[in-house]
């Protein structure tokens, strides 16, 4: 019976605090310093000119202060939850020595001051140190190894019947609490009691009393009441609660040997990578908006439930790379096996090779290919529909009528060849052009007059291409703009009215595709050596996009819209980086879809962060 008693002890304890297993995080972010400083220095980082000389001017942003306590070189992590009873958040800082830790919070916080009160000051356990800031449910525990600041983010469970009082309440995300999402009664404040405090001993290791400055003494007969003196009561027992638990989590961390927090979710192989649980972020934000849906007829019930979201996205994760030729961010979405293969579907489109005929024989400034299967998205809406709005008030019975409404209204095959899901955008250039606009004056009567004056201005050169399969639509599309005098037909293409500003806009179509631009120069049938570079970009990836940095800042220095000032510094910007580019690969491994965004260098004698900052501390001198 013992071993039992034991054995239900210490699952009661695990659940307790259950928020601390790797498995159980919301978000996770490392910043991998073994990585990274295998790549550049913090020293190189911190001592640039650029860091110097803008600490010396704020005192209070001295980064050596920190360099001197923190492995910098070692991994540093911020986990938590926010959809938890108890939600939290957690930093994990390596440290060189625990007296240096020591120094830098008295430093920092005043803390063991003369004459101080006991809350202010660091108290010592032996295998750990504690201080905890005034009035507040956070701790900062450390070790010979680690410094750890804790936060309990959860909100008083009385705020929202007091919120006339105390409006300045803050929080990251809650579950418990029923009050604050059901409406409230006019009489509420007038009948309502305070909850009974459990009277009861608090020992001497609870680290956190309940801020002192907002609670001076329970309401009594001999007091003049106040409104808020109900709420005060309240928020003390709820603040004395939250402290025991925050002085039992970190007890529990530090007594028997700290670890350092891990998650399988995260890259070791980035600079700094993160994680996010997407159905938990998606109950915080319910969380924000759920409770004035309530007040005004309780419509939150009918609203998306956010564990549905989980039987869609499983997590997000967003890695960042720091190379000496690029700077990188990778986001990888993790799907459920049911929505990956919707997916896998929907990016893996065979491109209609029209489209080619119309991409120009030379490199643009700056490109967007866009690639998908409209149809497979339109056949799988319906059934999405459905699964995200399963409700508790609504039956399942009347979602169904919803989408076989859809599905019987709309025809996914005929629907999709109006836009089947080609789409590219190009920009050429700048291009001056003597354009008509309207001035306006008055005249010696004070009459409104309006002239016509002409101007010069440089207008971008771009173009649009889609394909529609729909054997009738656009055509029948142009006739009726053609009648509304809204199209103009010249040659092959139809000049559409009342853009001049722009230049002449037309459209023109040709088979499936349709082209949408404002200059003829660019087109022709011989593909370009261009057209075979981007060939080769989408065979793998269902979007791939670039910008010249060069090019497009010396086709917009020529322009009349670049001002003098400006063009130094652009040319001092074309000078260090080459492009930006962004792609995201059909093929997903594992559930997962990525998508890349990169910043490419010219030079790589240095890593891009210290490029960067050299890129800085120029552009800010001039």
């Amino acid at each position: 019976m013992k071993q039992f008693y034991t054995l239900l002890f210490l699952l009661a304890t695990y659940l307790t605090f259950g928020q601390i297993n790797k498995n159980e995080y919301d978000y996770f972010v490392q910043f991998n310093g073994n990585q990274l400083s295998k790549k550049v220095s913090v020293g190189e980082i911190l001592n640039h000119p650029i860091i110097t000389k803008y600490s010396s001017k704020k005192p209070d942003l001295d980064f050596a202060k920190y360099t001197s306590v923190i492995q910098l070189d070692q991994k540093i992590t911020i986990h938590g939850k926010f959809s938890d009873s108890i939600p939290y958040y957690q930093v994990t800082i390596p440290v060189k020595n625990r007296e240096a830790v020591k120094q830098l919070i008295i430093q920092e916080f005043g803390a063991n001051t003369k004459n101080d009160s006991a809350e202010n000051a660091i108290k010592d356990f032996g295998k750990y140190a504690v201080f905890n800031p005034k009035g507040k449910n956070k701790t900062l525990a450390w070790n010979d190894n680690y410094l750890v600041i804790l936060e309990l983010t959860q909100r008083t469970p009385y705020s929202n019947q007091y919120d006339t009082y105390k409006s300045d309440s803050t929080e990251v995300g809650y579950e418990e609490t029923k009050v604050m999402i059901e409406p409230i009664e006019e009489t509420r404040i007038e009948t309502v009691s305070p909850p009974a405090v459990e009277e009861r001993v608090v020992e001497t290791s609870i680290m956190i009393d309940a801020p002192t400055e907002e609670v001076s003494a329970p309401y009594n007969d001999t007091q003049n009441y106040t409104p808020s003196a109900e709420y005060t009561i309240q928020e003390a027992a709820f603040n004395l609660k939250q402290a025991e638990k925050l002085s039992e989590i970190v007890k529990s961390l530090f007594e028997n040997g700290f670890t350092a927090s891990s998650s399988e979710k995260i890259n070791a192989n980035a600079d700094i990578s993160s994680w996010i649980n997407y159905s938990s972020a998606m109950t915080s934000l319910y969380s924000v908006y759920n409770y004035p849906m309530a007040i005004f007829g309780g419509y939150d019930k009918f609203l998306p439930m956010q564990k549905n979201f989980e039987n869609f996205i499983k997590g997000i994760n967003l890695d960042f790379y720091f190379d000496s030729n690029n700077a990188r961010v990778e986001e990888v979405i993790e799907y459920s096996q049911e929505f990956a293969e919707i997916m896998g579907k929907i990016t893996n489109r065979k491109i209609n090779k029209n489209v080619f005929n119309y991409f120009p024989a030379q490199k643009p400034l700056v490109y967007m290919s866009y690639h998908i299967n409209t149809k497979a998205a339109l056949e799988k809406f319906p059934s999405l529909t459905a699964d995200i709005f399963q409700s508790p008030k609504l039956l399942k019975e009347d979602i169904t009528i919803i989408t076989d409404l859809i599905s019987t209204i709309v025809d996914e095959e005929a629907t999709a060849t109006l836009f089947d899901g080609d789409l590219s955008a190009f920009l050429y250039g700048f291009k001056e052009v003597e354009v008509v606009t309207k001035s306006y004056d008055y005249d010696e009567n004070y009459e409104e007059v309006v002239k016509d004056k002409k101007i010069k201005k440089s207008i971008p050169l771009f173009s649009l291409i889609f394909t529609s399969t729909h054997p009738t639509f656009a055509d029948k599309l142009i006739q009726l703009g053609i009648r509304k005098k809204m199209l103009v037909q010249k040659d092959n293409y139809y000049i559409i009215t009342g853009t001049k500003e722009y230049g002449d806009v037309f459209i023109r179509k040709d088979k499936d595709v349709v082209v949408v631009s404002n200059t003829l120069e660019y087109f022709g049938t011989e593909y370009g050596t261009f057209t075979k570079e981007a060939k080769n970009d989408l065979k793998k990836n269902y979007m791939f996009a670039k910008l010249n940095i060069a090019e497009l800042i010396q086709a917009y220095s020529k322009s009349e819209e670049a001002k003098l000032e400006e063009v130094s510094k652009l040319n001092r910007v074309s000078e260090q980086f080459s492009d930006i580019t962004m792609e995201a690969p059909k093929k997903m491994i594992n559930n997962k879809l990525n998508f890349a965004l990169k910043l490419n260098a010219l030079k790589s004698d240095k890593n891009i962060i210290l490029q960067t900052l050299d890129l800085a501390e120029e552009i800010i001198a001039k």
